[in-house]
């Protein structure tokens, strides 16, 4: 397997990747800092602009100060690392949207990201765009947790959240992943998350808030080729191209084409890692 792995913000570690620089390997690549705003959206963790619906005056949790994310950000920029930080709620990701632009200046090519951007306020998306920011989601949280959702930030914030489309007009392009171990590690689930908006149960019947599904394209895009953008790897991977590395997945059916029931039967029948065939 290739790893893109991200560097824990902690100070032993930038001091560590301060002498040592990026890590480029034929398989690994490490030249990111993995940053925490907020906690998680079902334990009331993810922090918001205003309070939980179901619990009154709760706003959630901010994990490190201003300073500590400004810090980290100027450090990257530095060191030529990208900053990829979890933001689940609205007031993280303002705040980090924020910290980001402060140290980046305006468009650039450092493809710094904001994973999960689960719960972003409108007024705040154009932040993404202004400061070349990547979404990365994973669309199985807006099918897993659309059974609750709900109830902790309300009918109005809702229709804010899981916004992969909204997310993706934005900025031009975003990056599909699963969070295994968080979630399910079958890339195929993240594909019908985003198009069919459905859980692998078929949760909910017609799809969760289709207004925010992606096209059948722009899925399999969120999963390759920008993806590899996501990653500075678009020169070597996500397209099947000449001069490419040979990394590619052989599906049992078209997934442009499929039905909506054939996809949720789609099975992976090969994998191939360099030209050569692993599964």
């Amino acid at each position: 397997m290739r790893v893109y792995a991200m560097v824990a913000d902690a100070p032993e570690n930038l001091e560590h990747f301060a002498k040592k620089g990026v890590i480029k390997t034929d398989r690994l690549d490490v030249r990111s800092v993995k940053v925490y705003a907020d906690g998680a959206l079902g334990s009331r963790g993810a922090l918001l602009k205003a309070p939980y619906t179901d619990q009154t005056g709760h706003h959630g949790l901010q994990l490190a100060s201003r300073e500590h994310f400004l810090e980290i950000a100027t450090w990257c920029k530095e060191h030529g690392f990208q900053m990829n930080t979890h933001c689940i709620g609205d007031s993280a990701n303002k705040l980090l949207l924020e910290v980001y632009g402060e140290v980046l200046g305006g468009t650039n090519d450092l493809r710094w990201r904001i994973e999960h951007a689960q719960v972003v306020d409108p007024e705040d998306r154009s932040l993404f765009a202004k400061f070349s920011i990547i979404p990365s989601v994973q669309p199985t949280h807006a099918t897993s947790d659309g059974p609750w959702a709900e109830e902790r930030i309300g009918a109005q914030r809702i229709g804010n959240a899981y916004a992969y489309e909204d997310l993706r007009k934005t900025m031009g392009l975003l990056a599909l992943g699963t969070d295994f171990p968080v979630e399910a590690i079958d890339p195929l689930q993240t594909f019908r998350s985003a198009v069919l908006r459905e859980s692998a149960s078929g949760w909910p019947k017609g799809g969760y808030h289709m207004e925010n599904a992606l096209s059948r394209q722009d899925g399999l895009h969120g999963m390759t080729i920008w993806n590899a953008i996501a990653t500075f790897s678009e020169n070597d991977l996500g397209t099947l191209e000449v001069k490419k590395l040979g990394d590619f997945t052989v599906v049992n059916l078209d997934l442009e084409k499929a039905s909506p029931e054939a996809l949720r039967k789609a099975k992976v029948t090969a994998t191939f890692v360099n030209g050569e065939q692993v599964y």
